[in-house]
């Protein structure tokens, strides 16, 4: 079994062919194609190849379904006993890819 392991956008993800990966935002437009450079690992045939830190040459391929927004996060800060409160609410944006290709060196 083929897999990665890349980084983007602070976090790290263990990737497939053909897998659907929900990512932080990426500035691509839907159907565009995006190349991850910062491949951390890598295993291919059985055999595991680790970056020090990155695996040299490594690279993986995708293409961006949609851009959308995750679920909505509640921020509540309350002050007790000083009938004072503030809820505040966020969704964070996040790019939708489909991993089309993971290339060794």
């Amino acid at each position: 079994m083929t897999f990665a392991v890349i980084r983007t956008g602070g976090k790290q993800y263990r990737v497939t062919p053909n897998a659907v990966v929900t990512v932080e935002k990426l500035e691509a437009e839907a159907g565009g194609t995006v190349t991850f450079n910062e491949v951390l690992a890598l295993g291919m045939d059985g055999n595991l190849t680790l970056g020090a830190p990155m695996v040299a040459g490594a690279r993986v391929t995708a293409t961006v379904l949609e851009q959308t927004r995750g679920d909505k996060v509640i921020i509540l800060k309350k002050r007790r006993r000083k009938n004072s409160r503030r809820k505040q609410g966020h969704r964070q944006h996040m790019t939708v890819l489909r991993i089309a290709e993971i290339a060794a060196a």
